[in-house]
This record gives C-alpha cells, structure tokens and sequence, in this order.
C-alpha cells in the first residue's frame, strides 16, 4: 500500500492558513492590503471581540466581476502576477494568491463585491473552505469581506490565540503602519463599536503623523532624504535624540509602501545614530526605502513582512549617510567624512642631545578642529603652519642653554617640507643635525599597541570581594578604573547605578506603592491607537508605580504625578515604554515580569549617566552600594556591570609568564 498520498485541496489550505494566518491581525493584513492595491480611497475595518467574532473591511475600490469574485478563493488564485518574470519585479502588496483560499479555510467568509459597470454587486459565502452561496446584492462600487469565527473548525489553533486585549493591539499597530504608509487614504478602525483610529486623507505623512500620534512626538521629528536613485531612496522622519525608547517598537520601515520587518533597516537606522545615543535607547523612525524593483525580493516570507534585498550593506550605508545628514542639519551630529590626508607619526633623534622630533601631518578636517581649540602663541608647546599639501605640528625642543629657538625650528620645518617625498625619505641629514632617513608620509614608525580585548572578562557575583574595591579613577567620565585583590576593575557607572535603584525600586513596591511627585503642570500625552490600546490594560496598575494619569478626550491623557526619582523631562519617555512594555505582558510574560521592567525603566531613566564627572566619594559610594544589590554584576536588562582585568592576564600580557 502506498504511503505516499497527495493532500486535499482543503487540507492544504488549512495548512497553508498555519503560515499566512497567524492571528486576526495577519487576516486583517491582507485584507487591508488587497484594498490598497484595488485603488481604495477609504478603508473602513470593523473587529469584534479581538477579531475572534467579526473582522470587516469595506473599501471604495475597483471591486470584482462576479467570475472573479468566485475565482478568487481558488488557491494561488491572482491578478497580479503572470509569468515567472513578474515575480522579478513585484510592485503591488498581494500577489502570492493564497490569502484568501487560506483565510476562507479555517473561517467563515462573506464578499460582497461591485464593479462600476455592473448594476449589482456578487455575493460570495464560504465556510471552512466550501462555497456555500452566490448570489446578487446590493452594494456601491467596492468590496467588503467580513471574516466570522476564525478557526472555527480547526480548535488546536483556536486555543493559541491570546487575549482580547493582545490582539487588539496587534490589530491596531497594522492599522498604523498602513495609514502611515498611505497617508492618501482615509482609514477608519472600530473594536467593538468604538472608534479607535479615524483619519482623514492627509497631505503627506507628517500631517498623517500628526493625526495619529499628535502634536507631542511631531515636534521631535527630524527630517530624513537621501540615498542613490539604484540602490536606494530614503525618506522619512527620525526623532532628536530627546524624544528616546527603551525598545524598537516606534520604528516604522517600509520598503516601496510595504510595512517590512527588516534588520537591514535597523542596522542603518542605529548606525546613523552611533555615538548619539546610548547602548539599549533608540530613537522613534518613520523610514520609506523606494527601492527600484529588480534590487528587492519581496517573496522570501509567507506573510510578506521580511524582503531580502540584493545589495545589504549599501543599503545600509545609504540609509546611515541619510540619517547622520539629517541629524547634522540638526546640529545634533557631524555628517561623517573621510579624511583627505591620513595621519602620520614621523620620528626622529637628534644624536646630540638625545631628543625627538615629530612631525604630524593632520587632515584639514583636524587642522580645523585643532585651530578652534586653542591659539598658538610664543610660549606654546608647539607650532603649526599649514603647507598646500597637509598642517605639520612640531614640538619646539629647547637648547641646550634651556632656551627656545623658534626661528630655528621653523627653518627646520620648512626645509623638510620643501622636499619632494622621495628626497624625504633619503635624506640622512639636517641642518647640523644628523639623523636618520624619515620614512616616507603615511607610514607608521611605533608599532600597533597590542589588544588586551581577549584578557578582559566579566565576572560573576561570586568573584567580587565585599569591601576590597578601591577605585582610582574615572575612564572619560563614563567608567570607574578601579582594583581589588585579583587585578583591575572597570565599572560603568551608569547600568552600576541602574541595578541600585532597580533593587531599590523592586523592594519600595513590595512595601508599599512607590511614592510620587506632583508636576507643576500636568504633562499632556497624545496616545498613539496600539498604546490608548495598552492604556486601557495598564491603567489599573500605574497608580502602584507612582502615577497619577487623567484621561482627558479622544486619545489625550494627563499625567499629574511620576515618581519621586524620576526627572520631570523623562516623564513623557517613560510612560511612552510603559505603554510599549505592555505588550509583553500581553504575550503571556507574569505581571511580576511586567513589574520588573517598569523598575528598570525608572531606575535607567534615574541613573548617573555617562561623560558624567564624579568625586571619588561618589564613586565609592556607588561601589559599596553596588555590592549590596541582590545582582552586583549585571543590570536590569542583563548587561555585564563589571569587567575584570586579572594580574595574570596582565602579567600574560606583558609576557612574564
């Protein structure tokens, strides 16, 4: 007997259904989707109930004749590709053709559709796969799809679909990417009969931004344009460095209009903002790439929320060059140049008097940044002058009589300078000084100083003595340089101080609820839909993390209170990422995890920071409190406080071992 068997038609879809219907807000999706690519001008959705009761969409667009109504929940079933060359140069958001064949297999499904030419629409019904009905209805030109009891008849799946709360917010965060995708069209979501999102067409996507996160987070926005008409165009708005998440949540990619997942973005995105923020803080990003269609592959995932695109890093680099010049516009960061002339140490001896000379030829970039910072004058240390090719500072060297030539020495620079490059490099004497040939411009003299990377360890708590750290000294006012019994230590001040008040946090709201602090004014907060979604789930528990909050219309709330450690200007940050953090909760994580990440957040937003300068009281108060915590060595979110530096690895270093 065979045990090889060919699927059901039915059987496949369902199966099929297990990776394009993942939970209503991926039917929502593609619904969505194929009314964008039919014209639509207005996008009503309507959910019931999480989307497990109803979800409806009702659009303006072209709409189906009747043989295509029906044909459209065959499986790969599609108007938009033909050949296998289409699948070369995909421009619409459906195409694959198993969308709605999946959806109609596990759900109970109603179209109703009209095309222009047509007196009346076509009414379509299918449940569990099998066409029930077709018929004529009334209907003005467009098409709605209402999907009722999804996974009605496949129970394994139903039972894995989360709260009510959880997916409504997912249903409402694709809303917003695609209203902010399509700022032409008007979108329009219910839940329940409650308007949650309701915007009108909009001249571009910063008036969409403003209707749908208000006027609070638009002020932050930055504009962004750039990139290479073959590689790729990029605009958009990043936020100022102000306006700062604990996680990537309020980052918005698309890839020509379509909402992508992508790590490419992401990586040029936090490029473009390297050195500007700090480890684990990201900004909010509205980033379009238009990307000419044979440079992107849009069919690597069921879904459609990844594409592989065929040039990564020069995708990445155009997208962190359009970010930096945005920032730089901003006077928030240089625009990154390469340097004209690469620096070079050239060493010399005198064999008199045993001295050396050098020579440094610096970028014009470095010329200007040297020339802002400090005059030369007759007593300074050193001279500059400036040739066509390069600047060259010199270290003026004393007689031997304890005096300073410095006519002397600029007769000295000008004869090496004047040389052509091939006599500077033969030239065995100068002046009445001999000295070996100078190696020519661009090469090194001192060797590369050797890594210690490799010695350099985190430790556990175990390995930490109580009360034998001493520290030294501060690393640019962002690291305690500090010993113990077994070598050296480095400390980053900041996540040190983060475990503090996080261990202080934690066991202030098992005592009783954190205390607060009444703003002078109270802060007024726009809610984006996903986060008026998370309100509605969170509200209860702020008043236990030292908020007070206020609902006011629509999606404004006010914040009249924040805790006491927290600065007032963090206020609105923070309760941005308590509203995102829910979402976590929302994915089966415990309360009490949920918890833990609000005591981090406070405790990040209320650390020491780093390029902070501390007393050495300070600093061995933050030592000695440090070890007191119930995790010394790493932070709220788990990155190392401590690394350690043994004598042996040192000693190892320095090959005395």
């Amino acid at each position: 007997m065979n045990k090889i068997r060919i699927l059901s038609d039915n059987l496949a879809n369902q199966i099929a259904a297990g990776e394009v219907v993942e939970r209503p807000a991926s039917v929502i999706k593609e619904l969505v989707e194929n009314s964008i690519d039919a014209g639509s001008t207005r996008i009503q959705i309507d959910v019931e109930l999480g989307g497990r009761r109803l979800m409806r969409v009702a659009d303006d667009g072209e709409g189906m004749v009747r043989d295509d109504a029906v044909l459209a929940f065959e499986r790969h079933a599609t108007s938009k590709i033909r050949d296998a060359e289409d699948l070369g140069r995909i421009g619409t958001l459906g195409f694959r053709g198993e969308a709605l064949a999946s959806i109609a297999s596990v759900a109970k499904v109603e179209l109703t559709t009209r095309v222009p030419s047509e007196n009346a629409a076509t009414f379509v019904q299918i449940e569990g796969g099998r066409l029930i009905d077709v018929k004529d209805a009334p209907r003005a030109v467009g098409t709605t799809i209402a999907v009722r009891d999804l996974f009605f008849n496949t129970p394994a799946r139903r039972k894995f679909m989360r709260s009510e709360a959880t997916e409504n917010y997912h249903l409402t965060s694709i809303i917003t990417h695609y209203a902010l995708a399509h700022p032409e069209i008007a979108f329009k979501l219910t839940n329940n009969g409650r308007d949650v999102l309701n915007v009108s067409p909009a001249n571009g996507l910063r008036e969409r931004a403003f209707q749908v996160f208000g006027g609070g987070l638009l002020e932050s926005l930055l504009p962004v344009a750039g990139g290479r008409d073959y590689i790729a165009k990029v605009s958009g708005y990043v936020s100022a460095p102000r306006e700062r998440r604990t996680n990537k949540d309020s980052q918005y990619f698309f890839v020509n209009q379509r909402f992508v997942k992508d790590k490419t973005i992401a990586e040029g995105l936090r490029e473009g903002f390297r050195s500007v923020l700090p480890h684990g803080v990201y900004p909010v990003a509205f980033l379009f790439l238009d990307v000419p269609l044979e440079e992107i592959d849009v069919n690597v995932h069921p879904a459609k929320t990844e594409v592989r695109f065929r040039r990564n890093e020069a995708v990445k680099d155009v997208i962190a060059e359009a970010v930096r010049e945005s920032l730089a516009r901003a006077g928030i960061a240089a625009p990154r140049q390469e340097p004209a002339i690469e620096s070079v140490a050239v060493v010399t001896e005198y064999s008199e008097v045993s001295e050396a000379r050098t020579i440094v030829a610096g970028s014009v970039a470095a010329l200007d940044r040297d020339e802002n910072s400090s005059e030369q004058t007759a007593e300074s240390s050193a001279v500059s002058i400036t040739t066509e090719a390069a600047s060259v500072t010199v270290p003026l060297f004393e007689n031997l009589d304890g005096t300073t030539d410095i006519a002397v020495e600029f007769e000295r620079i000008a004869e090496i300078r004047s040389l052509p490059a091939e006599d500077r490099a033969d030239r065995s004497e100068h002046l009445n000084h001999p000295q070996p040939s100078m190696p020519p411009l661009g090469h090194e003299v001192m060797p590369p100083v050797n890594n210690a990377e490799r010695f350099v360890k985190s430790i556990d708590t175990d390995s930490v003595s109580t009360g034998s750290i001493r520290p030294i000294a501060q690393l640019h006012d962002s690291f305690i340089i500090a010993t113990d019994d077994e070598g050296l230590l480095l400390i980053d001040q900041h996540v040190a101080h983060e475990r503090i008040l996080f261990d202080k946090y934690r066991r202030r709201e098992a005592e009783r609820a954190i205390e607060s602090q009444n703003l002078l004014l109270p802060e007024t907060f726009d809610l984006t839909p996903a986060q008026a979604e998370a309100f509605e789930t969170v509200e209860p528990e702020l008043a236990g993390l030292g908020f007070s909050v206020m609902r006011l219309s629509g999606r404004t709330i006010a914040i009249k209170s924040i805790p006491t450690d927290l600065p007032a200007s963090d206020a609105r940050n923070l309760f941005a990422e308590i509203l995102d953090t829910v979402d976590l909760l929302k994915k089966g994580n415990a309360k009490s995890t949920f918890r833990d990440d609000i005591a981090a957040s406070l405790a990040c937003k209320a650390a020491v920071k780093v390029n902070m300068p501390l007393t050495p009281e300070k600093m061995q108060w933050l030592i000695d409190r440090l070890l007191l915590t119930s995790s010394p060595t790493t932070c709220p979110h788990g990155r190392p406080v401590i690394l350690r530096l043994t004598m042996k690895d040192i000693e190892r270093g320095f090959h005395r071992t």
